[in-house]
C-alpha cells in the first residue's frame, strides 16, 4: 500500500529511541522529511546519521523541553527548517525519564507539551493538504494499572484532549488521532529494567497479554505511521489500543 507520505514534512518530539525512534525510522523510509528532540546528544547523533541514509531531510537536536517556552520556539523552528509541517507526533513523555510519579513534569511534558505543541504548529498543520496529529496516550488512562500515579491520570486527560482537538480541527482539514501502546519492551526501556529490578512484576504482566509475548516498538509504530498517513485519510478523533490483548475491556 502506498501511504503517500513522500515528501511530507514530520515533526515528532522525544524520538532518539523507542516508539519515537521506530516512527522516525518509518517516516524517513517512506520519503519524508522529518524533525525530532532528545535529551541525549550523542543519541541524536547517531539517529540522525541513521536517518539521514533515507535521503530525506533530517533535523534533530538535543534538547530538554522543561523550558517549555524554548519548546515552543523550537516546534516553530524546526518547521521553519523543513519548510512547514504536515504531521505532528507529540511523542516526548515522563514515562521516558522514569518520572511516572511526578505530577508536576508529568503535567508539564504530557500534557502542557502535547498541548503547546499543536497550538504552536497549528498555523503550519492547516496549511498542508494532510494536516494530521497523532498524539501518544497509554492504555494505563483507559483502565487502572499498577497503583494511582501521575501518568495514569494525565495520560487520561491526553485522550480527552486528543478526542476534543479533533473535532476542533475537523473543519481546518487537520486529523488528530490518538495511539495508546500497552506495556512494550524495548532497549532502554521501562520494561527491560523492571524486568531486572523486579521480576515478579515482569513476568506477571507478561502472562496478561492474550498474544503471549511483549510488543515491540515498531509494532506501535507501524500503527502511528499509518494514522498520520493520508492512507488514513477519513480517520479522527479515534484512539488505537495497541497493546497484544493486555486490556480487556469492551471498548464501543
Amino acid at each position: 500500500m502506498d501511504l503517500g507520505l513522500k515528501g511530507k514534512k514530520v515533526i515528532l518530539t522525544g524520538g532518539s529511541r523507542g516508539i519515537g525512534r521506530a516512527a522516525l525510522e518509518i517516516f524517513a523510509e517512506e520519503g519524508c522529511d522529518v524533525a525530532f528532540f532528545s535529551r541525549n546528544a550523542d543519541q541524536v547523533a547517531e539517529a540522525v546519521e541513521s536517518l539521514g541514509r533515507h535521503g530525506g531531510a533530517v533535523v534533530g537536536d538535543a534538547f530538554d523541553m522543561s523550558d517549555l517556552d524554548a519548546y515552543a520556539a523550537w516546534l516553530k523552528s524546526a518547521a521553519e527548517r523543513l519548510g512547514g509541517c504536515d504531521i505532528f507526533v507529540p511523542g516526548a513523555s515522563a514515562s521516558g525519564s522514569g518520572a511516572t510519579g511526578d505530577w508536576e513534569i508529568c503535567f508539564n511534558t504530557d500534557v502542557r507539551g502535547t498541548v503547546i505543541g499543536c497550538e504552536t504548529l497549528e498555523p503550519f498543520l492547516t496549511e498542508s493538504s494532510d494536516g494530521s496529529i497523532v498524539i501518544l496516550g497509554s492504555t494505563a488512562a483507559t483502565e487502572t494499572f499498577l497503583f494511582p500515579q501521575a501518568f495514569n491520570a494525565l495520560k487520561g486527560a491526553v485522550l480527552v484532549y486528543a478526542k476534543q482537538l479533533g473535532q476542533a480541527l475537523g473543519s481546518k482539514g487537520v486529523r488528530v488521532n490518538a495511539v495508546s501502546p500497552g506495556p512494550i519492551k524495548f532497549p532502554g526501556g521501562n520494561w527491560e529494567a523492571i524486568g531486572q529490578a523486579m521480576p515478579e512484576l515482569y513476568s506477571a504482566t507478561e502472562a496478561q497479554f492474550a498474544l503471549g509475548r511483549w510488543g515491540g516498538a515498531e509494532e506501535v509504530a507501524r500503527t502511528i505511521v499509518f494514522l498520520a498517513s493520508p492512507a488514513s485519510s477519513y480517520t479522527t478523533g479515534t484512539n488505537v489500543v495497541i497493546d497484544g490483548g493486555y486490556t480487556k475491556r469492551v471498548q464501543i
